[in-house]
């Protein structure tokens, strides 16, 4: 491998620790990335609360664990939207029996929709 490409396959490592659950790749401190794992946690808990308040505040104290549990087995995917995300971990809360399947949880997408109104604007 040339330099390019052992550059490439050590930021693919790094990918992999902070948002897969992969291994703290050689010459990282695994307690920063530890944090930073954390951090990106709850930057993407605090999106999808954002967008389906809602959602948020019908779990209640049981959000973040329950949101912290998707997200460890389940890493944002390529090419994924934060509504996309919302609905499958909406999906993953009505399959472990935390909400009826009553409403698919993907705001936002319905014409008119204001992300700071939460509503239709007129």
């Amino acid at each position: 491998m040339n330099r390019r490409e052992d550059l490439a396959a050590e930021q693919a490592a790094l990918l992999r620790a902070l948002l897969a659950g992969g291994e703290v790749p050689p010459g990282f401190v695994p307690d920063r990335v530890a944090g930073e794992v954390r951090a990106l946690r709850n930057k993407r808990r605090k999106v999808v609360a954002y967008l389906a308040p809602e959602l948020a505040d019908r779990l209640g104290d049981r959000f973040a664990e329950l949101f912290d549990a998707y997200a460890i087995v389940h890493p944002r995917e390529v090419g994924t939207g934060a509504r996309d995300d919302l609905a499958a971990f909406a999906d993953w809360l009505v399959e472990r029996g935390h909400l009826p399947r009553a409403r698919r949880w993907s705001l936002g997408r319905s014409p008119g929709w204001s992300p700071l109104r939460g509503r239709r604007s007129r």
